[in-house]
């Protein structure tokens, strides 16, 4: 048995427990597999990131939610190039990160008040449909079919990380919705093992464009994520290509989340037009809240 130092960040926030948390383990080159994912369900957060070393990109980030890897996580990634830069571990302000995902862009940013943003890029959006039961699926979050936006697709999307995007009509279903993630792996038959995004475009913050909740599959071990990087990211892609199709070649969005649960956070998608597709980035921030250790 060995013990190993996990430092807990909060993701999309500069506010310590707030945002979206995520463990990240620094002195990861030397764990087994086995060993990261019973330390990710130690930890108990949706995701704890495990940077290392790489053959073929700057860095290498694994990523584990307590019930199974991830191919990309992108409040974990925020955390982790946070925790780096902040300790005088990355000497870049622009580095290629290796994941599951494929090989993917990273920018850092330091503000004037010396807070760090940082933008990265994600895969490709892909779509999906969805030809499940609506009327199963809104009950799944304890709503009705009514409560669904009807004009706007339900979609399975990806940026690295397949999830379904569920338009709902206004922030009163919002209110009232309760998930039972269980139900999840029947109605999505397609794709049993995606999570599922709801959003509307009424927001709290005037400042927002979309609000969005995000309810994890059941095989990861937990329930709901706070703030979503990459769900945010094909959220994005979702809204330049059947809200605001072709009108614009960039777009600059502000999403919110995590308010119901009082996670309040914040990510900023760029969705910048490429051919028949879109180029994606998401920025965010993050802060450190504290260290512990668990035994492996």
């Amino acid at each position: 048995m060995k013990m190993v130092r996990v430092f807990h960040y909060d993701a999309f926030s500069s506010k310590p427990n707030k945002g979206n948390p995520a463990g990240v383990v620094l002195d990861a080159d030397g764990l087994t597999e086995k060993e990261m994912q019973d330390i990710a369900l130690k930890v108990g957060f949706n995701e704890t990131s495990f940077p290392m070393e790489s053959d073929i990109a700057d860095l290498r980030i694994r990523y584990f939610t307590p019930g199974h890897e991830m191919n990309l996580c992108g409040h974990a990634t925020m955390a982790a190039i946070h925790a780096l830069k902040t300790r005088g571990l990355l000497d870049k302000d622009e580095l290629m990160i290796e994941t599951g995902a494929g090989i993917l862009p990273i920018k850092i940013h330091t503000m004037a008040d010396r807070e760090l943003y940082i933008t990265m890029k994600q895969a490709t959006p892909t779509f999906e449909e969805f030809s499940g039961d609506k009327r199963d699926l809104a009950s799944s979050l304890g709503l009705d079919i009514e409560d669904l936006e009807a004009e706007l697709p339900i979609m399975y999307g990806s940026t690295g990380l397949w999830t379904l995007l569920i338009p709902i009509n206004d922030l009163n279903g919002f209110k009232k919705m309760k998930a039972n993630n269980k139900l999840f792996p029947q109605i999505l038959k397609e794709m049993p093992r995606a999570s599922v995004h709801p959003f509307c475009l009424e927001t709290y913050d005037q400042d927002a464009h979309m609000h969005a909740r995000h309810f994890s599959s059941p095989f990861s071990g937990t329930l709901e994520d706070p703030v979503t990087g990459t769900a945010s990211g094909v959220m994005g892609a979702y809204y330049a290509k059947y809200i605001k199709d072709d009108r614009e070649n960039e777009l600059h969005l502000l999403i919110e989340q995590g308010i119901e649960i009082g996670k309040d956070g914040r990510v900023r998608v760029t969705a910048t037009k490429n051919h028949d597709n879109y180029d994606i980035e998401i920025t965010g921030n993050a802060v450190y809240v504290n260290e512990f250790e668990v035994e492996v």
